[in-house]
């Protein structure tokens, strides 16, 4: 499966004046530019459907699930299985229409999807952060997976403590909202 994305560019700033300007701020406009993103496997999980796959697989830590990464990458596993969690990156295969802004699992009131993570998104690239159980060649049982099955993989990376956790961070909008059941027909 090949899957293509673009970055739209609307600047009407010309080329040369776009690129002199750039070079102020160390940074530089992208033309329209198309991007290739190869699957490397596939997510399997016990969630048929929207409506019994979890919010967020913290919540259900018992979900298990396995990862079969394509023959042609198992060399790219070599010492995964010295990390205990690692984070998957997916294509939300299956989302509804894309709306900006919308309500969420935890709110009636919308918020942008750049400050949510619901499913239905411009690029729709998924992230979870799994327990790594056991590896097998290319395939990585795991556990706490909140992905619909038969997802298609696209990159994992490690989950690494020193790095990944911010001590300053906050929950934003959603510090004030109580967890709930996720609405029905919602998603």
């Amino acid at each position: 499966m090949k899957l293509h994305f673009r970055i739209h560019n609307e600047c009407k700033t010309p080329p040369k004046l776009r690129f002199a300007l750039s070079k102020k701020i160390r940074t530089f406009a992208l033309p329209n530019m198309k991007f290739e993103i190869k699957q490397i496997g596939t997510i399997f999980s016990p969630y048929q459907t929207k409506e019994e796959c979890p919010v967020q697989g913290i919540f259900v830590p018992e979900g298990q699930g396995r990862v079969e990464v394509f023959p042609e990458y198992e060399a790219a596993l070599d010492t995964i299985e010295t990390f205990s969690h690692i984070i998957l990156f997916y294509i939300f295969d299956r989302a509804g229409e894309i709306k900006l802004s919308r309500p969420t699992f935890l709110d009636e009131a919308s918020h942008g999807v750049f400050a949510s993570r619901h499913p239905c998104r411009p690029n729709g690239i998924g992230m979870s952060i799994v327990q790594l159980e056991k590896r097998m060649k290319n395939i990585l049982e795991v556990s706490a997976i909140d992905v619909l099955d038969n997802t298609p993989l696209i990159d994992i990376k490690p989950y690494i403590p020193r790095f990944d956790i911010r001590e300053k961070a906050n929950n934003g909008w959603i510090e004030t909202k109580e967890l709930r059941v996720k609405p029905k027909n919602r998603e």
